[in-house]
């Protein structure tokens, strides 16, 4: 038996019975993104600067070991994500996090001075 052609199938007939924000909303939540666009990853590296490195600036090479991810992947995938979206700044000394960063993480600091 394909499992994966009878799942599709079911996800198909499942998905038939959402309206289209219903929709968007359970796919956002599969691929783990929340309200704001921020995946795991995008959380991670922003708690790792927050946490560790008091919000920057802290070098890209840096945030990349930290996180256990390439800095090619961080620099073409997430960063301009959350440089667009206000969560972080390039700055000459480093990336830095934005007062939006702590608010979107939950954590006081930089966002509370």
């Amino acid at each position: 038996m394909n499992y994966k052609l009878v799942y599709t199938k079911q996800a198909q007939k499942d998905a038939k019975k959402l309206s289209r924000s219903q929709l968007k909303t359970k796919a956002l939540e599969l691929l783990e993104i929340d309200a704001r666009g921020l995946d795991e990853m995008d959380k991670r590296i922003m708690r790792i600067m927050a946490e560790n490195y008091q919000g920057g600036p802290v070098g890209l090479g840096t945030v990349a070991i930290a996180v256990g991810e390439e800095t090619d992947t961080l620099e073409e995938v997430h960063e301009p994500f959350l440089i667009q979206e206000g969560y972080l700044q390039r700055t000459p000394q480093g990336r830095t996090l934005t007062p939006k960063a702590y608010q979107a993480l939950g954590l006081k600091g930089y966002a509370a001075d």
